[in-house]
């Protein structure tokens, strides 16, 4: 699977102290999991985050991200983070913090 190694430390960083928080293996890349549900998956060529369906469709109208797209299906709630838009710590640390708010607003598997 190819990602982004240094990212996904970028990310590790960003998550440290986090409860319930796991790896897995998923979506072509790295994912990061909360009380087992995922937040965010570094990939080859930036993140997926998960937001929710509602905050997906204002994100992806206000910000660099896309919607995701998995095959032919575009994923309700899943957004595409190009790696440009988490250059800085800020901007990954916030990216990262949505998708953590998400999965925990999700009950735990």
């Amino acid at each position: 699977m190819a990602y982004d190694r240094v990212l996904a430390d970028e990310i590790r960083h960003a998550l440290a102290g986090e409860d319930g928080l796991s790896e897995k293996h998923m979506f072509g890349g790295l994912s990061f999991l909360v009380g087992g549900n995922l937040a965010v998956a570094v990939r080859d060529d930036g993140l997926l985050v998960r937001v929710g369906a509602d905050a997906a469709e204002e994100l992806a109208r206000t910000t660099a991200a896309g919607r995701a797209v998995m095959g032919a299906r575009t994923m309700a709630g899943w957004l595409d983070v190009p790696a440009a838009a988490v250059a800085t710590e800020a901007e990954l640390s916030a990216w990262v913090r949505r998708g953590v708010g998400f999965a925990r607003s999700l009950p735990a598997k």
